[in-house]
């Protein structure tokens, strides 16, 4: 009996990361239907950090202004090379 309660809560398992992984790739759909710029690494770090309690809207306000930032920097070093 004890092998197949392991075998269930295996299979349990596997079900829960192939539902992770869907789940995942219709955020990914969304997100490049939307035109976000975010690839998947980027995108599973915000869904994890909303899922720790962060607020949504400051992290999208917190990724805008890194990309404001970064392109700002973009800028000043290719009029300095």
């Amino acid at each position: 009996m004890a092998s197949s309660s392991s075998g269930s809560g295996t299979a349990g398992a596997v079900a829960n990361m192939n539902a992770v992984r869907e789940t995942m790739d219709i955020l990914l759909e969304i997100s490049r239907i939307l035109n976000t710029g975010l690839d998947m690494e980027t995108l599973s770090i915000c869904v994890r950090l909303c899922e720790q309690g962060i607020n949504p809207e400051a992290l999208s306000l917190v990724i805008k202004e890194l990309r404001k930032t970064a392109e700002t920097l973009k800028v000043a070093e290719n009029m300095t090379s």
